[in-house]
């Protein structure tokens, strides 16, 4: 069963790629590189890093929660979402344009929030540039999303599964690959206008963008390296999108155990939402969040 479970993790990874694709830093609608930000708010700063393909609208209704008391810098990633496309490295020319935006704002410790693809660039930049964050929310991600299935597996076994996935994603039929894309985001997401809202940024996404942001997500392993994040950390999961091939209590296992060298981190799951938490219930998100927070 516990075998079963990490090979849906994997396909569910697979139809991402599959599925998600098609077709710095900006303020006041002006785009310069990898980062594109909206700045809602004021108060402590709180930097929302959306998911692979995916919109800063992701957060929109995080924002409205939180906007009264907080400074929401929202992230579009370039190449998502009908950014434009860049041609640097997307995870460190983000992890190098975010921490420069930090500095240049003089913001005081900033909460990192991420979703997905960002939830994993919040702890690489956490461990990277600990004295640069306050706090961080890491919703629905893995520090080793391609060792589900082989926890022992090691760095070159990693990058040569993703290597073999990024090439059959780039010979992929069309057809195949928009009914991939509907499989994967049905499982995602519960409510129909969710689904094609996230369809629609998927299909606005940069074909080559989301393969190489995925071949990078799936041949990185952050296990060690999250050792290193001094920020009180909160990890939400969930769980119900797997329920028939596992039970809750395996899923659970797989995050204690990929995040057991994180010092001190709390880790949470929801009953009734899948990937998409802020979408399928946002008020339980709050709730952790906000006691996380004060």
């Amino acid at each position: 069963m516990k075998n079963h479970f990490y090979s849906v993790v994997r396909c569910l990874a697979s139809l991402m790629l599959f599925g998600l694709f098609c077709q710095a830093y900006a303020e006041d609608n002006v785009s310069h590189s990898v980062l594109n930000i909206q700045v809602t708010g004021s108060g402590k700063p709180m930097i929302l890093i959306p998911g692979l393909a995916s919109s800063g609208e992701v957060w929109d209704s995080t924002v409205a929660h939180y906007a009264k008391d907080y400074q929401c810098i929202v992230i579009t990633l370039a190449g998502f979402a009908g950014k434009p496309a860049v041609d640097t490295p997307l995870f460190s020319s983000a992890e190098k344009e975010l921490s420069r935006y930090i500095s240049d704002k003089k913001l005081d410790h900033p909460i990192i929030v991420g979703h997905s693809l960002g939830g994993f660039l919040a702890m690489q930049f956490a461990a990277q540039h600990p004295e640069q964050v306050g706090k961080v929310v890491i919703v629905d991600s893995l520090p080793a999303l391609g060792a589900t299935q082989m926890p022992s597996v090691t760095k070159e076994q990693l990058q040569g599964a993703a290597a073999n996935m990024r090439d059959n994603m780039r010979q992929s039929d069309p057809a195949q690959a928009l009914a991939s894309r509907r499989m994967a985001v049905t499982s995602m997401v519960s409510k129909p206008a969710d689904i094609e809202r996230v369809m629609g940024w998927g299909a606005a996404s940069d074909r080559n963008t989301v393969i190489n942001a995925m071949y990078e997500l799936m041949a990185t392993d952050l296990r060690d390296d999250i050792a290193q994040i001094k920020a009180p950390t909160l990890v939400l999961g969930t769980w119900i999108a797997y329920q028939e091939y596992a039970p809750r209590s395996a899923i659970e296992n797989t995050f204690k155990m990929q995040y057991q060298k994180l010092p001190g981190v709390k880790i949470a799951f929801a009953d009734t939402a899948r990937h998409f938490i802020m979408y399928d219930d946002p008020q339980w998100m709050f709730a952790q969040m906000d006691e996380f927070l004060k």
